[in-house]
């Protein structure tokens, strides 16, 4: 295999093999866990020998399996090893036993590597191959692959399966975006988190972490240590990931083991299987950079009772101690188990980039969770800026998201302020829509450093003129730099009075004495002084009723009556609730109104100009004041466009007009 492309297209051409027994999105099935297993069949081969004597010696002298994976790490010099006597030629010397052998030979792999193979449910696809009578031809041509680390080397061996990853991936694009970011995205996310940290970067030594809590496949993860490679071949980026989907995390783990990068003692880069909600893998870890795409609009019902527990009882001491969202959608939740684990110590601190869709930016009114969410991380002065990608995006949806990116060590001129890019119209057609997907970020032309392949060849760099925007860091059509405090207001509620008029008749009296039977003289009297007239003045008229009732009514009581005999009239006098040094009146709930006045504005002058000149009766009702966060993208980026002159609409309707009438003759011309 001379090229890395060759490399690809040798292994997607054995996958034409499954063509029947399997449609074309699920040859990922086979082909995956396949590409592992003769990566470590030929990554072990020099060793093979010695390891399956040194397993016999230490077997028959007793030794522990933890003693027996220690010391065959060892011997293998990798993070793995394989003590079955089976290898792939061995393999294919026995036919008719095939599925069995090679059942066998996984189950001699040290237990980091079954995991992962458990995880894929290997074992059903070889009996599904075994079943179909492809097995032997599959494995015989995976043999044929020569992926031993002198032909192929970590670096390529990691860049070529996650191109294998991408395109059986955008084979099942209906389904993978859940656990599958395209790559455009990925490396502008990467470009956006480590801008301004190349030159530490470049240090010699230099040693980071990352964290990804929704994992998927591990594109981000493999994406950050490329972009870090290329800066600096020396630097180390250990990344860590998490997810819940056990193809998806045997996938990562697979790409990390592939790349020497796990450690049996987990200090080095590593994948976990679980949900980072519930089974949080990290809990005593803290990270220097994290990169997450969360799915979108997903619910954490079946999580809600334990994070509800946790928000409450440890508050900022847990994960979710400025609140949580609506249980629809738990993409801030996301965010802030991230952002938990950020450093506060480090003075280099943390940076974290993370795709939304729209919801987290403005979703829930003021002191909901998700504004609560918005405040502590705006008042924090943690949020350093958002970008508006274009819709068509991504594989199984095409709604718009965001990029979020967030800081504990903002630069001076950053600092108190966000920015925020519109790149809604940054985009170039695909050659061909995968899913939803039909639109990407322009990546010019852009030739692999390790490979020497070209991966684009787009007119136009978008993720270059998003990331030149972004650092620097000034205002234009479609860049705006406001402060924190623009993206606060204050939540007033806005009362009027309730006015009501009474009227006695013969259906109210019926339906208050089914309720009070034992006030019959009372409304009997009440309705011989008052009679059947309309009063708009409850007021006076409460104080009359009472005057005229023998005996004095309880508070249940007096609400019924009203409620029968009352009704709502903009022409009646306010109901006074209570009258002191200054009146008071009743408010009326249907009436209620509120009004979102930003931070910055003089809250008592919006009332006064905004609000009294349109209702003169209304007041505010200070102590129900709310503080919430929104970010309205399309309000702030919003451009007025003048309606057409009327003189322009009139003429293009009489030439309509005169195209009809032409038509209409020529029709009926040729019709006579």
């Amino acid at each position: 295999m001379r090229t890395h492309e060759e490399a690809v297209k040798l292994i997607w051409d054995i996958a034409e093999l499954l063509r029947g027994p399997y449609r074309p999105p699920q040859y990922e099935r086979v082909m995956l866990p396949m590409t592992v297993l003769r990566r470590f069949d030929c990554v072990l081969s020099d060793t093979k020998e010695d390891v399956v004597a040194e397993y016999e010696r230490l077997t028959a002298a007793g030794r522990d399996e933890a003693t027996i994976e220690r010391l065959l790490q060892k011997k293998t010099g990798y993070r793995f090893h394989n003590h079955s006597k089976f290898d792939f030629k061995r393999l294919l010397g026995d036919p008719d036993n095939l599925a069995q052998h090679l059942e066998s030979y996984i189950q001699g792999f040290s237990k980091n590597v079954r995991e992962i193979f458990d995880f894929f449910k290997f074992r059903e696809e070889i009996a599904e191959l075994h079943r179909n009578n492809i097995l032997f031809l599959v494995t015989r041509r995976f043999a044929e692959v020569d992926l031993h680390p002198e032909t192929v080397d970590n670096i390529r061996m990691g860049l070529l399966f996650e191109e294998l990853i991408r395109k059986f991936n955008e084979q099942a694009n209906e389904t993978a975006g859940d656990y599958f970011t395209p790559r455009e995205v990925i490396r502008l996310m990467v470009d956006l988190l480590f801008l301004g940290d190349d030159d530490a970067l470049r240090t010699p030594g230099t040693i980071r972490t990352l964290f990804d809590p929704a994992c998927g496949t591990g594109g981000m993860l493999s994406e950050a240590q490329n972009h870090v490679r290329e800066l600096n071949p020396q630097a180390r980026l250990f990344v860590y990931g998490q997810d819940f989907n056990p193809r998806a995390y045997a996938i990562a783990a697979s790409d990390l083991l592939m790349k020497e990068q796990v450690s049996s003692g987990g200090t080095e880069s590593q994948v976990e299987h679980g949900d980072s909600f519930l089974e949080d893998r990290y809990s005593e870890k803290h990270f220097d950079y994290f990169l997450a795409n969360p799915p979108f609009g997903v619910d954490w019902k079946r999580q809600e009772k334990d994070i509800k527990r946790e928000s409450e009882q440890l508050r900022f001491k847990g994960r979710f101690g400025a609140g949580v969202p609506r249980v629809s959608d738990g993409a801030l939740l996301f965010l802030q188990h991230m952002w938990s684990k950020r450093q506060d110590t480090n003075a280099l601190g943390s940076r974290l980039a993370i795709v939304f869709n729209g919801s987290p930016l403005f979703s829930g009114g003021a002191e909901s969770g998700e504004s609560n969410i918005r405040k502590w991380i705006i008042e924090n002065d943690w949020l350093e800026a958002i970008v508006a990608l274009p819709e068509q995006m991504f594989y199984n949806t095409g709604i718009a998201t965001y990029v979020w990116v967030l800081s504990n060590r903002k630069t001076p001129e950053r600092k108190g302020k966000i920015q925020l890019i519109d790149a809604r119209e940054r985009w170039v057609p695909m050659r061909k829509s995968l899913g939803q997907k039909r639109r990407k970020l322009g990546e010019g032309r852009k030739v692999n450093e390790f490979t020497g392949e070209v991966e684009s060849n787009d007119a136009r760099d978008d993720i270059f003129e998003i990331v030149r925007e972004y650092g620097n860091f000034e205002e234009g059509p479609t860049c705006k730099i406001l402060d924190n405090s623009d993206f606060g207001y204050t939540r007033v509620t806005v009362e009027r009075p309730l006015r009501l008029r009474y009227q006695m008749s013969t259906e109210g009296k019926e339906r208050f004495l089914n309720a009070a039977s034992h006030l019959l003289d009372d409304i009997q009297a009440i309705d011989k002084s008052l009679g059947r007239e309309p009063y708009l003045d409850w007021n006076e008229t409460r104080e009359r009723i009472q005057g005229i009732c023998k005996r004095k009514w309880r508070a249940p009581e007096a609400k019924v009556f009203r409620e029968v005999f009352t009704e709502r009239a903009p022409e009646a006098k306010p109901v006074i609730k209570s009258q002191g040094k200054r009146i008071e009146y009743e408010p009326d709930s249907e009436l209620r109104d509120f009004e979102n006045i930003p931070l910055k504005v003089d809250i008592d002058e919006f009332f006064r100009t905004e609000v009294k000149p349109h209702v003169p009766d209304a007041w505010m009702d200070r102590t129900k004041d709310k503080i919430g966060y929104e970010i309205n993208f399309n309000r702030l980026f919003y451009v007025y466009t003048p309606p057409r002159p009327l003189k322009e609409i009139d003429a293009e309707l009489r030439e309509l007009e005169g195209l009809i009438v032409k038509g209409l003759r020529d029709l009926l011309g040729g019709t006579s």
